[in-house]
């Protein structure tokens, strides 16, 4: 107990109270490293609860801004930071460093994928997941695989969701759950079946839970399969057990990390946006783009993101030469966009 300054043996004395915690355990909270991946509804409870729990650094990881839209169900944003387009790990590590000046905070403001998601976690303890969608999912699931890096599941929709932890050689992975990555459209979104903060709330903060329990050596993770639905009050524990034939943990194949990068355009769930992310890396002078852009219509500038409005063409321009293309009415349209005022 003596290894935990006066100042954070007072700050953690209720969560050190807790036997299975204790001081041992609150001394490797306080080293611990921790990635959230995407800092919405899930990520932003996550965020908050191990920031209480003294974990020593967290990097916040979201490619996105906050929006009036969000500020129902992410806890850690406001009106400011909505009016403002605040990116969203920017605006959640803000607002945490008011709360634990213990902890060190690493906003990241990028799309994960292929090229950037081993660097990103590579010196984590745990990853949770805060996504939004399948695809990067099972891309965390194969990069955690290959590096051995603990991470947790978790996913809600409506009034349910659920969890499951992973630990790399010790039980199934992501893949053994869900076999393959569902087509685009093939269910419902949070904008078509909307999303109850009791569900995130709850689902983000057994993620926390988890990654507690693996960061203090825990024995009692679970993984199995826990879904829940506050509206219906149901509960309910799936066992799993890995699946000696699946592509990632059984045979050890990695096939979206081994994706060539090529230029993705995507629709935002349930926007009139789209998001273009360049095939080839790329950085981008932001200070340089609002001097040239500034004779063309209004713009708005920071270190993390140039917001430009002409009053029929609105982006989002950001570092790594990703843009989010406002109210266009098709992918043909949003790449138009981009050529011609990013043009790269």
């Amino acid at each position: 107990m003596e290894k935990i300054e006066q100042n954070a043996h007072k700050r953690y004395s209720r969560q050190m109270a807790f036997g299975k915690i204790g001081a041992k355990g609150q001394e490797r909270l306080l080293a611990a490293r921790v990635v959230v991946i995407g800092v919405g509804a899930l990520g932003t409870v996550i965020a908050n609860n191990l920031c209480r729990a003294g974990v020593g650094h967290l990097r916040l990881v979201d490619r996105d801004y906050v929006e009036l839209s969000n500020l129902q169900r992410q806890v850690l944003f406001d009106e400011e930071d909505a009016a403002a387009q605040l990116p969203k790990a920017q605006a959640a590590c803000s607002h945490l460093a008011k709360v634990n000046s213990q902890t060190s905070f690493e906003p990241v403001i990028v799309h994960v994928d292929s090229s950037n998601i081993e660097e990103l976690i590579k010196d984590a303890d745990v990853v949770l997941d805060g996504a939004d969608n399948m695809e990067l999912r099972f891309l965390v699931n194969e990069a955690c695989h290959k590096l051995k890096t603990p991470w947790v599941y978790g996913g809600v929709l409506g009034a349910a969701g659920n969890s499951m932890t992973m630990l790399p050689g010790k039980g199934p992975c992501f893949r053994c759950l869900v076999s393959e990555i569902p087509p685009a459209g093939s269910y419902p979104s949070c904008a078509s079946a909307g999303v109850l903060n009791m569900a995130s709330n709850i689902i983000a903060s057994i993620e926390s839970a988890e990654a507690l329990k693996i960061i203090t050596g825990s024995a009692e993770t679970n993984q199995g399969l826990f879904a829940l639905d506050v509206w219906n009050n149901t509960a309910n524990y799936l066992n799993l057990s890995a699946n000696p034939d699946c592509p990632v943990c059984g045979k050890g194949e990695y096939e979206l990390l081994g994706r060539r990068a090529e230029t993705l355009v995507a629709k935002l769930c349930g926007r009139d946006e789209y998001q273009i992310i360049p095939g080839q890396k790329a950085h981008i002078d932001l200070a340089g783009f609002e001097k040239r852009l500034s004779a063309s219509g209004t713009v708005k500038c920071s270190q993390f993101m140039l917001s430009f409005s002409d009053g029929e063409t609105d982006f989002n321009l950001f570092p790594d030469a990703r843009a989010i293309v406002k109210n266009v009415r098709d992918e043909k349209a949003a790449r138009s966009v981009y050529s011609e005022y990013i043009g790269l």
